[in-house]
């Protein structure tokens, strides 16, 4: 993917800034504190007591939201199921650039497996399956209550608005089981409303360095 540039965030883990979309894939505050602040502790972590989870990606990206819920699955030894989706996947040499193993001190081979194609469907380890599409987000079929979690991590509404529609909010509610959870980065107002409009029920909880708070979504048990 020759229209990204390799950056280093503040907390010393390194993203890409996407030329043609004029964005980096992760906060230039920290993308690995980014990561494990929305996405982790506060979408797959209330899931972790289970014996399996669920977990499905919008935008897939740098791998390192997969990452680390490989890493939380092999230290609960709990069974996730991670599925997701990147019509734009960077490719195997990029993600070699990515410094998140060494920063996590795991192996790096195993990062660069979750790369190998845009399209998986496998056991990375004994924890942790991956399934990937190289698919758009309308373009997708998602089966009814089917995943525990939600991680939305496309680019900002500015930059894909067609992602961050009332109707694309639907389908991700209506394919979450009762009790699950949408996270996302963005609080924008635009973005609380079509969630709302969609029937899910808002969390505004305290964001990492450099971003005052972002969303929690649930979709209530009784629905």
């Amino acid at each position: 993917m020759s229209n990204i540039q390799l950056h280093t965030t503040e907390d010393g883990s390194t993203t890409y800034f996407n030329e043609q979309v004029g964005e980096h894939y992760h906060s230039t505050f920290g993308a690995i504190q980014e990561s494990q602040h929305i996405f982790i502790n506060a979408g797959l972590e209330p899931f972790l007591s289970r014996k399996s989870v669920s977990v499905f990606e919008v935008g897939f990206g740098t791998g390192l939201n997969a990452l680390l819920t490989l890493m939380a699955a092999e230290k609960r030894e709990v069974i996730v199921h991670y599925s997701a989706i990147e019509l734009y996947p960077i490719n195997r040499t990029e993600a070699a650039s990515l410094n998140f193993p060494e920063l996590l001190k795991m192996s790096h081979e195993l990062f660069l497996k979750i790369h190998e194609s845009p399209v998986m469907d496998t056991f990375v380890t004994d924890h942790f399956h991956l399934r990937k599409w190289q698919e758009s987000f309308e373009g997708i079929t998602l089966e009814a209550q089917n995943y525990d979690v939600v991680f939305f991590d496309a680019f900002s509404p500015e930059a894909q608005p067609e992602m961050w529609t009332t109707e694309g909010f639907i389908r991700l509610f209506q394919t979450l089981k009762p009790g699950g959870y949408l996270v996302t980065y963005s609080c924008k107002g635009l973005v609380k409303r079509a969630l709302k409009e969609a029937g899910f029920v808002l969390e505004k909880l305290p964001g990492p360095p450099g971003k005052r708070e972002f969303l929690r979504a649930g979709r209530p048990e009784w629905t």
